[in-house]
């Protein structure tokens, strides 16, 4: 097995960091590499991860903020909705415009 730093696929940068031109589709050298090259995908995915748990880290006051003002407005605006409802009387109940036995309808028998 060929190290990555001895193939010709691999670059070494001026300040070490290691550039990579397999493709594992057309020009992986040994099927080592193809378990190196998902070690990195790997990598790349987890350090992706993990900023965008940072940046929801930091959003987190925000949203708890916005969310305890949306809830204030929503309660303002049910308080000032109130005098439309009489609380004195109950609510209306809607039977769904079905006939009960009581509604004067029945059919004498024979």
């Amino acid at each position: 097995m060929i190290q990555c730093t001895q193939c010709e696929l691999c670059e070494v940068g001026p300040d070490g960091r290691r550039a990579f031109k397999c493709d594992p589709f057309s020009n992986i050298k040994e099927p080592e590499c193809l378990a190196k090259w998902q070690l990195i995908r790997l990598d790349m995915l987890l350090v992706s991860y993990q900023s965008m748990l940072r940046w929801q880290k930091e959003m987190e006051p925000m949203q708890r903020k916005m969310m305890k003002y949306v809830e204030r407005e929503i309660n303002d605006i049910d308080e000032s909705d109130k005098w439309k409802i009489d609380e004195d009387e109950p609510p209306e109940e809607d039977d769904g415009g079905q006939k009960t036995e009581d509604s004067g309808d029945k059919k004498p028998e024979i």
